[in-house]
């Protein structure tokens, strides 16, 4: 078997050099593929300690070149493609399709280019001997790893076109609690957004006019008129600055965030805030139970489905409820007592667990709680979405009325000045 000195770039972008036995260049590439290395250089060893000539890996790459594809930057993956794409997988597999035809079958139906050719990066691995969830696995920025695990699971147990179904109907379940969500919240954003615009515009272009005519007569005017004046004469003035101010308070709430101590305050504050923290609790719990019960029902372990799960759960506070019932299964506890204790899960939740635990039926109840929480959310959803709504259009009639009463007391002062006058 050839052996090849080669250089590459691994995930960092350091420089990784070293020598493989390998059975082509194709093999090589596929092994350090594998270990997430970039192949950019590499040479052949010859017989008697004799090497060959260094040869660029971009050179050779013809039909599977992986040059620079901007498209690509505006063609993400979105979680409904997973989901389609899954499901068509587990469809062929049932049927019997062999596991490479049928990824060769996926490959060409599916749509969207880049996980066309991710999709046959998988193909390849498959057919050169790679387990199919390890070469899931390489696509870690598509595939979450409840995704590969449970394939990995799946393909363990034999019954993957079964783990495949399972998998398709909770990526499904979690893109229509997501899509519900973004609908909701789609309306009242884009109306608070316009709002501003047409508040900010008025501000800086139609009060400051209607203001200086005011100014020149020299009228006596309301304390209404001239915090208008004054909050218009700021934001004409020093825009730029909120501009700034706003951008660095942005990048500061946004490192602040990201460090331990301000991710946990900020996932403990957040859940605190009244009607959204409940909301935000119950989606966090849904999620928890469908990974959660999936899992288990796919033959994944316990442990390994609770650290899956602790990885999912977007929320520290909640992650560490699930760290702690981890560690109490691994020292003989069960994962109601951890539940019990943190205050975190609601007393329904954990008295379900329990049991579901004491009957062997954990993964039936886990998949109750997430269907009870999944339309409790989409029932409170809607109930915020249609209170949203009054709350926007008397948020506009309280600006509005302020920005009226701001010109026309004036205006009526004036009349009235000039009445009198006459």
């Amino acid at each position: 078997m050839p052996v090849f000195e080669y250089s590459g770039k691994d995930a960092t972008g350091r420089t990784v050099k070293g020598t493989l036995d390998a059975d082509s260049v194709r093999g090589l590439k596929t092994i350090l593929r594998r270990d997430k290395v970039f192949l950019t250089e590499y040479r052949e060893a010859a017989a008697k300690g004799a090497k060959g000539q260094k040869v660029k890996a971009g050179g050779e790459q013809k039909a599977g070149s992986r040059e620079v594809d901007f498209s690509e930057l505006f063609n993400g993956i979105s979680p409904q493609d997973i989901a389609e794409m899954t499901r068509q997988l587990a469809t062929l597999l049932k049927a019997t399709v062999p596991l490479v035809e049928a990824l060769g079958a996926i490959t060409e139906q599916v749509e969207n280019p880049k996980l066309k050719r991710v999709m046959a990066k998988v193909r390849t691995d498959v057919n050169e001997g790679a387990p199919f969830w390890r070469s899931l696995a390489v696509h870690d920025r598509v595939f979450e790893n409840t995704y590969y695990n449970m394939v990995r699971a799946g393909e363990s147990a034999g019954n993957l076109d079964i783990v495949l179904l399972r998998l398709a109907d909770f990526s499904e379940s979690q893109v229509k609690l997501r899509n519900k969500l973004i609908g909701a919240l789609t309306y009242p954003i884009i109306m608070l957004c316009i709002s501003l615009l047409i508040v900010t515009g008025m501000m800086i272009f139609v009060v400051p006019t209607i203001t200086a005519m005011f100014t020149d007569l020299g009228a006596d005017l309301p304390l209404i008129t001239k915090m208008l004046i004054a909050f218009s004469a700021a934001l004409t003035k020093f825009w730029w600055l909120g501009v700034v101010g706003a951008f660095f308070a942005w990048r500061g709430f946004v490192r602040w965030k990201r460090s331990e101590a301000g991710a946990e305050r900020w996932d403990k504050s957040i859940l605190k805030i009244p009607v959204l923290g409940d909301l935000l609790r119950r989606i966090a719990i849904a999620r928890f139970s469908r990974t959660l019960g999936t899992l288990l029902s796919s033959g994944v372990p316990l442990l390994t489905a609770l650290e899956i799960v602790e990885n999912v759960v977007a929320n520290r506070i909640l992650a560490k409820v699930v760290a702690e019932a981890r560690n109490a299964i691994r020292e003989g506890d069960n994962i109601a007592g951890p539940l019990k204790r943190s205050g975190e899960f609601p007393p329904m939740v954990v008295h379900m667990v329990a049991i579901g635990e004491k009957s062997g039926e954990l993964e039936g109840m886990l998949r109750n709680i997430a269907e009870s929480y999944e339309n409790q959310v989409d029932t409170r959803v809607q109930a915020l979405t249609s209170l949203l709504e009054p709350l926007m259009i008397v948020f506009m009639g309280v600006v509005v009325g302020f920005l009226v009463a701001a010109i026309l007391l004036p205006m009526m002062k004036l009349t009235q000045a000039v009445q009198q006058g006459g």
